[in-house]
């Protein structure tokens, strides 16, 4: 069948075809009369799959790939939605990253996430979204659901956690099983919507009740089909290797394990793949060695463990669990770079120059013997000794447990100072938007959220694993190995003109032209709003002009550090594109820089860096949801508190206040007061009616918690 569909679309491709009947093209194709059935079935396979089109003539010819493209449809809670547009389906210089704008009549009772055909309805405006009209979805994205049962006598709904899903399933009384109401579950959808009426499912599984204990995350493990155990082959698989270090492993590496080297981390994590030491050289440089664990010595390529790690792409963290790349005992175990233990790794070591350039540079097979297994919390409070700065008199007994390694950590900090400075003249850019700290009871209920506090010693290890990373990218980069890279394109000039626009009102621009925009013009205007009331919302705001990064196998920058080379290596744990990495570094290290097998990695890093991208993307919608369910847990008992917060965004429903403690909610424009408020799109401000009263991004104002509700992970303030 395929062989003559792809007959079919060459002869009708060809520039002396002209649109023909079917008898006329079985003819010209020199049909058998009794393959004739089959040629017209053909026919009407290509044409239901929108690949050729037949005209009222009954005349057969290509489809248009400029009128009718391929897409995801992203709906919205009121009905309409947008189609973002699939590369190899644009033919014409848009941007590849464009949507079509899809009304509720138009979509063809397609789901939110499906795969769909649809017609471009309009072309005459490139600047702002053009019409489509979904004609077919072609693939489902999802045929279970998670959402809340509510029973009728004979029968019942679920309502979906994802609300923008286009759809409340029905369920028969059949196809309850021993759902009763308020239960959270999962559905398998029976049958998808069509004609106005609701998609039909049955009910496959019970979570638990909306309000208990760890169902909230359960269900976001369902919602995104999370693949939350290990097959049992993959855990016997890591069961199988020896729990500590043999003579065999060790010939040909470095050993490094008399070296002072030590791990930084947060106090919960268990999976430690990095390990770093810094030297003082006679010449008055610095040696740095950044030790990652080697992974890739276990995790054997097309083994039950590395097709695992494909699938998975990344660890995922929901707060209250982890859903991990690789088994514990694994990640806890053989791999983590345990404080007292034998490990084999991969060592970069770097001598760097007290302007922060790398002067030389070498990476080789190793093994180590962590020191001291240390956290970001105590390394702080070193440093604060080591400068001479005020400490309790707790603080000053985890300093004395350490005081034999003050000096190696004030080494650190020097270094790390050095190499920050050295990015800032680069034009690196350094967005200080802080992150949530959701604090859990021993059940798993939020009982605060604040702002996780950075300190130096955060920012240490940030400098030393940012310089791994461009170290070795660059080494593989003039290799011409294959190879999968950090990519973080330019911003495009139309968010940038519309960054200006609202910049404007603040006396700051970002300065290029299309030809020439450099991340030193964005660095310059984070620098002047330091410390000022509207630093975190531009800061935000900038963040959302910039592209998403993602992984690619051809080399492309990373704007957002300025930096020509760059690469994700430093976490072969949690991430499978650093896994790959250390795969093609051991290679060319094994056969002495002459790989043999190259077009083969070469396919496999185009492969792997698609399917990575794709596994991070829904690795942070899951951290984003989960934190958005634990915000609205949080404010539940705080109804009717008051809190000072900060404008965030402004948009055509009402606008986004930040607290203090970085939870943010609605506050929609029924509940501005008795004012009716206009939304001024071009300056991102709102104006009151009668009163000409303004808000514009960055004003503090005085708000009341009126709702939160977890399960629409959303909560609502109201104007005081």
């Amino acid at each position: 069948m395929e062989d003559k569909e792809k007959l079919i679309l060459d002869f009708m491709s060809e520039d002396s075809y002209v649109p023909m009947k079917a008898k006329e093209i079985a003819v010209l194709l020199s049909v058998p009369k009794n393959e004739y059935n089959n040629l017209v079935q053909v026919l009407k396979k290509l044409e239901d799959e929108y690949k050729i089109q037949k005209s009222g003539k009954n005349k057969y010819s290509l489809i248009d790939n400029k009128k009718f493209v391929k897409g995801t449809y992203r709906a919205n809670e009121r009905g309409f939605g947008f189609v973002k547009l699939e590369n190899d389906n644009i033919e014409d210089d848009r941007d590849n990253e464009e949507e079509l704008y899809i009304s509720k009549s138009n979509n063809k009772n397609a789901l939110n996430g499906d795969t769909v055909l649809v017609e471009i309805l309009s072309n005459d405006n490139l600047k702002e979204h053009r019409e489509g009209r979904i004609l077919k979805v072609l693939k489902h994205e999802k045929d279970t659901v998670v959402g809340i049962f509510t029973k009728s006598r004979n029968f019942g709904f679920v309502i979906p956690d994802d609300r923008k899903l286009g759809t409340d399933i029905f369920i028969s009384k059949s196809n309850v099983g021993k759902a009763k109401n308020n239960d959270k579950v999962v559905v398998k959808i029976l049958k998808y919507p069509e004609g106005g009426k609701n998609a039909e499912g049955k009910i496959i599984e019970i979570l638990g009740k909306i309000d208990e204990a760890g169902v909230d995350m359960l269900s976001l493990v369902k919602e995104y089909d999370l693949p939350y155990e290990f097959p049992k082959q993959v855990i016997n698989e890591a069961k199988s290797i020896k729990e500590e270090i043999s003579k065999k492993d060790i010939p040909n590496r470095l050993d490094l394990r008399e070296e002072e080297i030590f791990t930084i981390d947060g106090e919960d994590a268990k999976d430690l793949d990095d390990a770093v030491y810094v030297k003082k050289l006679e010449n008055g440089n610095y040696e740095l060695g950044v030790s990652i664990a080697d992974v890739s010595y276990y995790v054997k390529e097309d083994s039950m463990l590395d097709k695992e790690a494909i699938i998975r792409g990344t660890s995922i963290y929901m707060l209250d669990r982890v859903i991990p790349m690789l088994p514990k005992e694994l990640s806890n175990g053989i791999c983590s770079l345990n404080e007292g233990k034998d490990r084999l790794t991969i060592s970069v070591i770097m001598e760097i120059d007290k302007d922060g350039q790398v002067i030389s540079s070498d990476i080789q097979k190793s093994i180590i013997n962590v020191t001291r297994r240390m956290t970001y919390t105590n390394v702080a409070k070193i440093l604060k000794y080591a400068n001479k700065e005020e400490l309790s008199k707790e603080d000053m007994k985890i300093v004395q447990e350490y005081e034999a390694y003050v000096e190696h950590f004030k080494r650190m900090e020097e270094l790390a100072k050095i190499l920050k400075e050295r990015r800032r003249k680069q034009g690196s850019l350094n967005l200080d938007i802080p992150e949530s700290k959701i604090v859990l009871d021993e059940n798993g209920y939020a009982i605060d959220v604040k702002k996780y506090e950075l300190t130096f010693a955060n920012e240490i290890i940030e400098q030393f694993m940012l310089t791994a990373n461009e170290v070795v990218a660059e080494r593989f980069f003039w290799l011409e190995a294959p190879f999968i890279y950090r990519v973080h394109e330019v911003p495009d000039e139309d968010k940038i003109n519309e960054l200006n626009k609202f910049l404007y009102n603040f006396g700051y621009k970002i300065k290029g032209n299309k030809d020439n925009i450099h991340p030193k013009a964005f660095a310059e205007v984070i620098e002047k709003i330091k410390g000022t009331p509207e630093e975190r919302v531009i800061s935000n705001l900038i963040l959302r002009t910039l592209k998403l990064a993602k992984y690619e196998s051809e080399n492309k920058g990373h704007f957002g550090i300025a930096s020509k080379y760059y690469c994700h290596f430093t976490s072969p744990i949690r991430r499978y594109p650093d896994l790959f990495i250390h795969r093609i570094i051991s290679k060319y290290i094994a056969q002495n820089y002459d790989i043999k097998d190259k077009e083969k990695y070469e396919e496999q890093a185009k492969r792997y860096a698609e399917q990575s991208s794709e596994r991070e993307k829904v690795a942070q919608k899951v951290e984003r949801d989960s934190i958005s369910i634990k915000m609205a847990e949080f404010m539940q008992d705080k109804i009717g508190e008051e809190y000072e917060g900060i404008v965030s965004s402004i948009t055509s429903f009402g606008m986004f206040v930040e607290l203090q403690n970085t939870v943010e909610g609605l506050v929609r424009f029924e509940n501005m007061g008795d004012e009716y408020f206009i939304y001024d799109e071009n300056n991102k401000i709102l104006i009151g009616e009668k009163t000409n009263k303004k808000y514009k991004i960055g004003d503090k104002v005085q708000i009341r918690v009126i709702n939160a509700n977890k399960l629409l992970r959303q909560i609502d303030f109201e104007i005081v």
